[in-house]
């Protein structure tokens, strides 16, 4: 490990410690609230954290802790580990809060508000995400998800009737302004090309967290229920492909890319939609304009359906 103390540009630190063998049950405490601060474990050479004050304070009430149990520790601030590049550590971070997301996921999603105590079950599940958000470090892509779970719960209702699957009649959603949240991501920008190219050629699309102000647009891969997003295991883009019958082979190869990447199951075994997804990320990063980000994403996604024989 390339290691430099007391550098303010490191960007990371790491906890080195050890605890005399008699000392299991501390070492138990100890354990648990590294897992509690979302530390990084290094094949047992240490315990890693972003270098943030926070992180720091907590590191260094550890290493008085763990001194107190008659134990060695020392904090230190990491300019660079040779093995493990900055961004393969953030994508390890990511990692280990993906299962946190999914198990939150899950127990909101399972929660009846006819059910009595299902308040304070919200309560208790809101107050897990705030925890999981916070050691959240390079944010997850499941966070957006569990808060689009969570403001369904919050917000219950009955969405309108679907016209039934290949039933979505075109007719209805010509010349039509089409709204979706801010920085659009893989699935919204996949879905904007599916309609401007098989549904709507003259769509227009807004950028709104809030669709009750555009009530004439027509809403998609938003957190309010009642517009087309998501349903059961499919994401935005395979509703609209079902909504409207979508029988185009190419359209359909998509559409398990777009899968894969917006839902990280690994359902298709496609990379293609993780590949353009990052690409997008990357250009939100540099600031792009919501309205450029869409129009270089459809470009992706036109390109990506030319490409297929």
């Amino acid at each position: 490990m390339n290691i430099t103390q007391h550098l303010e540009s490191a960007p990371w630190l790491l906890l080195i410690f050890s605890l005399p063998s008699k000392k299991a049950s501390e070492r138990v405490g100890i354990w648990r609230k590294l897992q509690k601060y979302g530390t990084l474990s290094l094949r047992n050479s240490g315990y890693v954290l972003p270098n943030t004050a926070t992180n720091q304070e907590r590191f260094e009430w550890l290493a008085t802790m763990i001194r107190g149990f008659k134990g060695e520790a020392s904090v230190l601030q990491v300019q660079a580990i040779d093995d493990l590049p900055s961004d393969v550590l953030k994508e390890q971070f990511r990692q280990e809060r993906k299962s946190d997301y999914t198990v939150l996921i899950r127990e909101v999603q399972q929660l009846k508000p006819s059910v009595p105590g299902f308040a304070t079950q919200l309560v208790r599940l809101k107050k897990r995400f705030e925890e999981i958000q916070e050691i959240d470090f390079f944010e997850n892509s499941l966070r957006a998800k569990a808060e689009e779970a969570i403001y369904k719960a919050e917000h219950p209702s009955n969405p309108p009737a679907r016209t039934g699957k290949g039933k979505g009649s075109k007719i209805d959603y010509q010349n039509r302004t089409w709204i979706t949240r801010p920085r659009p991501g893989i699935d919204r920008v996949s879905s904007a090309w599916l309609i401007r190219r098989f549904i709507d050629s003259k769509a227009t699309f807004l950028f709104d967290n809030d669709p009750t102000v555009h009530p004439d647009a027509v809403p998609f891969d938003m957190y309010q229920v009642g517009g087309i997003g998501h349903e059961g295991d499919q994401c935005t883009f395979e509703t609209l492909c079902a909504l409207f019958g979508m029988t185009d082979k190419k359209v359909r190869l998509i559409g398990q890319a777009i899968h894969d990447a917006d839902l990280e199951d690994d359902k298709f075994g496609r990379t293609e939609g993780i590949t353009i997804n990052q690409i997008l990320k990357g250009w939100a990063k540099q600031g792009t304009l919501d309205d450029e980000l869409l129009r270089r994403g459809i470009e992706l996604i036109e390109g990506l359906y030319q490409s297929i024989a």
